[in-house]
Formats: structure tokens, C-alpha cells, sequence
């Protein structure tokens, strides 16, 4: 049965202090320290594949030679496991270098880090290695966002990380051309716009130039306080030229999922006395129980449907599932019981290696996926899985939350899964074309988040709790730590932000992807 509807937000507390996320005292299972090993061998393994394929080292080459090659040579983007070979998607920064900086310090790659911070000095980010439009969401996320938390990771000691992640930058249009440093105007998502301020305001603190915060501030309040369709929940699409949302689209999944990821993380990590942050997220989660909270008719799984006009969606994505542990997060800062009970119950919904996009809803279910819709209680729209971490990260979070060893379990099993269905002959991890048929071959992709948070959240969870603990670390969307102050007593007024006003909408442009990556297919 659906968890009962909240009717406001401030019902229930947690027992607990108030602002601590993870309880104290949490005691590792006897099997934990092999299972960390095994994932920081995945991480080597992985990551040598990478520096392998992106350094280009003819065969001829000596020991010495080959390093003083890679010194001028390497630092593609990603690795190809399946053609082991290399691929440019992040402007050719070194996306896997950068991304992977905070994960080698946590797992004590010291060999590794080092040899990533010399790169760091020879990248210039004001010129793109491909011809190819900057994404300034992406290049946040994962170069600033990266370089910033490896600086904190590493003792503050390498002000290059600093100099590195200040080069740049500019105002939050979606896409940028470097070669002639204009702006892409067009259809953008909140998820875009609204997702700068953890990383612009470190950047800022560690700079003393306080535009950086201010610029992604400011978009984030422009965004919360435009009239929306349900209180606190913003529409996926937004013209940035305007300030005009378009279409009336609702989700917190891929497009809109980072936006109100931060609304609530960026409060803690600041402290911010500016209510509006944790009051849009309140807002937006009461929204969200009321009118978008569901139970799938099989299995009796809690999910949090899109909506879109008035109508819900019974659609689930990899990408939403980073709501489970959003939600754990929030409840536990808000002290209310019933969004951390609907947190629990949402990381409680999500199991094995899942598809990229999905259907709770029984009407559509093509006759090949029947039997599988009455086992599971969902039939997939996109079977495919591109490495994603959300159901991992999610699962950290319920387990350092609760101490409850099934989510230990949960992530052994997942290890064991990533071990036995993705490794390839080139020693990295390559997506699956389907999660239901293992034979059906393989993405050739392993993405830079490998390292930056499945990699991550794993080791973490079977780390020491106390390691880069909940209570003195917020994570960036891309799983980057930054150290936190003493979290308040309070966040938010407590009372959920209501904005007044007529919502307007444009609906002559085209709404954006669900999810967009180059392996999906658009949905909307």
C-alpha cells in the first residue's frame, strides 16, 4: 500500500540529531575489507586499460621513453573496452583523468593521483580538442567539480587544481562554442541551468571572486521563483534566453534530476540563512508525494511517476533512481520522517542492473515482456545500461542512513554482477546493450563516472564509515565530495515555498530528452 500522503512537510521528526545524515557506530559485515579490495582492483584495472589506449605508446617504445611519451601525449576522454580504443566526448580534456582524481585519492592511488595532477598543468580549457559545441553543465560537473574536490581531497595543497578549474568559465547557456565563444541559444533544461552552485560557489570561496557564486545563484533563484504548474516542481525545459519554461513537463529524472538534486545539497554545504533553497526542495517533494507518488501493481514498488499536463507518466529512468538517496539526504536535514520513510521505500524499489528507461504501467506492455511485467511489476523501454551510478549511489545512502547490512548485500551482489557480465579483454568495463540478455553484446563506453561515482560509492560503502562521512561531505551530481561545516540545527523555514503568480509556458519549441545521451532514443 502507498506510504500515507503527506499533508505538510513538517509532521514527523527523526530521531536523531538534527542534520546528521549518517548514524553513528556503523559496523562493517567480516567480509567488507575483501570486497573494498576487489572494487580498488576494479578501479586499477580499469584505469590502466584507459591510460593503456589514451597514450598512444608504440610498442618499441623504453620504460623511459614511454614515459616521457605520455607526459605530451595522453589524456583522451574515455575509454572504448570492446575496440580498446579511445574516444574525445568531453572536448578532450582528460575527462577520465580529472574525474577519477577524487576516487584515487579516497582509494589511496597515490602513483596515479600524482601522475593526474602533472597533467592537470598542460590542459587548456579554452580551446576544445574536438569540434564540438561545450557542454557547460558537463565541463562543471566533472572538470570543475573534479579538480575542486580533489584539491580539498589532497590537503588543499595544489593551488593548480584551483588555477585549473577558474579557466573558462562563463554564464550558464546549455552549449558554448569555443571557437568563436558564443552561445547556443536555445532550448535548455533545468537540469542545466540549475545545477552550477556547489561547484561556482567553491570555486568562488577558494578564488575570492564571488561572481562565480552569484551567476549560479542567481539562476537557481530565477528558476525557483517562476510560477510552475505543482509547487516546487519546476518544468524539465526552459528557453534561457527568457526565462520561460516550455511545455509543462515534470520529472525528477534525466533533464530535470540534478536541479532539485541541489536545491537541497547545496544548503548544507553552505549554510546558506537563504530559505528558498530547502523550501523549493521541500515544496517540490510534497508536490511530488501528492500528486506523483505511485505504487506499481506488481511487486507493490514505490516510484515517483512523471507528469506532464495534468497527466501521469508511469515511466522510471536509471537517472531517477538517485531520488532514493536525494530523499534519505533531505529528510534527515529536514528532521521529517515521512520523505526519509519514502526515501527508504524508493531505494527499496530498485534492484540489479537495471535498464536505461522503464514502464510501471501494465496498458502498452509489448507481448514479448509479459511474463517478465508479472514477475517484476515493470516492462523496459530501453533495455540498454551505460554504466550508470544511481542505484549505487542511492543504496550508499540508505546504508550509511540506517546501517541496515541488506543494502551491504545489495552492493556485494552488484560487484559480483559488474565483475561477471562487463569486463572486457582490454581490462575495462564496457556497458550492456541489454540487461536482460547478456549475449545480445556490449556499449562500447566506459564513460569517466566510472571512475568518478559507481567506482566511488562502491569502495565508500565498504569503506569506513567515517571515511568521507554523510555528516561532513556533500556530494556534486557527479559524485565529487566536498567538505562541509557543522550542519544547523534547521534548514529552511519550514514551510514548503509557494510561488504566486500565472506559469507560463512556451509551447512552440521543442521539448528536450528525457535522458540525453547518444544511446538512448528520444522519448518525448
Amino acid at each position: 500500500m502507498l506510504l500515507k500522503l503527506a499533508l505538510t512537510l513538517a509532521i514527523c521528526l527523526v530521531s536523531t540529531l538534527a542534520g546528521q545524515v549518517q548514524l553513528p557506530d556503523l559496523q562493517l559485515p567480516p567480509n567488507s575489507a575483501v570486497v573494498k579490495s576487489t572494487v580498488k582492483h576494479m578501479f586499477i584495472d580499469s584505469y590502466n586499460a584507459y591510460r593503456r589506449v589514451s597514450v598512444f605508446i608504440p610498442l618499441s617504445l623504453t620504460v623511459n621513453r614511454m614515459n616521457a611519451h605520455r607526459k605530451y601525449a595522453w589524456g583522451h576522454d574515455d575509454l572504448l573496452p570492446v575496440s580498446n580504443s579511445s574516444s574525445d566526448g568531453r572536448n578532450g580534456w582528460g575527462a577520465s583523468i580529472i574525474d577519477g582524481m577524487g576516487t584515487m585519492c579516497i582509494m589511496g592511488l597515490d602513483d596515479f593521483f600524482a601522475e593526474a595532477l602533472n597533467f592537470t598543468q598542460g590542459i587548456d580549457f579554452s580551446n576544445s580538442k574536438v569540434s564540438e559545441t561545450v557542454s557547460v553543465f558537463e565541463t562543471t560537473i566533472r572538470y570543475m567539480g573534479g579538480l575542486l574536490s580533489a584539491y580539498e581531497l589532497s590537503g588543499y595543497e595544489h593551488q593548480i587544481l584551483v588555477k585549473k578549474a577558474q579557466e573558462g568559465q562563463t554564464i550558464p547557456y546549455g552549449e558554448i562554442w569555443f571557437d568563436d565563444n558564443t552561445a547556443v541559444v536555445s532550448t535548455s533544461n533545468i537540469a542545466e541551468a540549475g545545477t552550477l552552485d556547489i561547484e561556482w560557489s567553491r570555486l568562488s570561496q577558494y578564488t575570492g571572486n564571488d561572481t562565480y557564486r552569484s551567476l549560479a545563484e542567481g539562476s537557481v533563484r530565477t528558476i525557483a521563483n517562476m510560477p510552475v504548474p505543482l509547487p516546487g516542481l519546476a518544468p524539465q525545459g526552459i528557453d534561457p534566453s527568457s526565462n520561460t519554461f516550455v511545455g509543462e513537463y515534470l520529472s525528477w529524472g534525466g533533464g530535470s534530476d540534478s536541479y532539485f538534486e541541489y536545491l537541497i545539497k547545496y544548503p548544507r554545504l553552505t549554510n546558506t540563512n537563504d530559505t528558498i533553497f530547502a523550501d523549493t526542495w521541500a515544496a517540490a517533494v510534497d508536490s511530488s508525494i501528492k500528486n506523483m507518488a505511485r505504487n506499481s501493481t506488481v511487486g507493490n514498488y514505490t516510484y515517483i511517476a512523471d507528469w506532464n499536463e495534468g497527466e501521469l507518466i508511469d515511466v522510471g529512468s536509471h537517472l531517477a533512481c538517485f531520488n532514493g538517496g536525494n530523499w534519505i539526504l533531505g529528510g534527515k536535514l529536514l528532521n521529517n520522517q515521512t520523505i526519509f520513510d519514502y526515501g527508504l521505500a524508493l531505494v527499496g524499489s530498485m534492484t540489479g542492473i537495471g535498464p536505461e528507461v522503464f514502464q510501471w504501467n501494465a496498458n502498452g506492455v509489448p507481448s514479448s515482456q509479459k511474463a517478465f511485467y508479472n514477475k517484476h511489476g515493470f516492462w523496459i523501454s530501453a533495455a540498454d545500461y551505460i554504466l550508470r551510478p544511481e542505484v549505487l549511489e542511492s543504496n550508499f545512502y540508505a546504508w550509511r542512513a540506517t546501517g541496515d547490512t541488506k543494502y551491504i548485500a545489495r552492493a556485494t551482489s552488484a560487484v559480483h554482477s559488474l565483475k561477471k557480465y562487463l569486463p572486457q579483454p582490454s581490462g575495462g568495463y564496457a556497458g550492456l546493450n541489454d540487461v536482460t540478455n547478456a549475449a545480445a553484446g556490449y556499449i562500447d563506453d566506459q564513460q569517466s563516472f566510472w571512475f568518478a561515482e559507481v567506482l566511488k560509492y562502491l569502495y565508500l560503502t565498504f569503506d569506513d564509515p567515517e571515511h568521507i562521512s554523510l555528516n561532513d561531505y556533500v556530494f556534486n551530481t557527479e559524485g565529487q565530495p566536498f567538505q562541509a561545516p557543522p550542519a544547523k540545527d534547521v534548514y529552511g523555514s519550514g514551510q514548503p515555498a509557494i510561488i504566486k503568480g500565472k506559469f507560463v509556458t512556451k509551447t512552440n519549441l521543442p521539448l528536450p530528452a528525457i535522458s540525453p545521451n547518444k544511446f538512448l532514443p528520444v522519448l518525448i
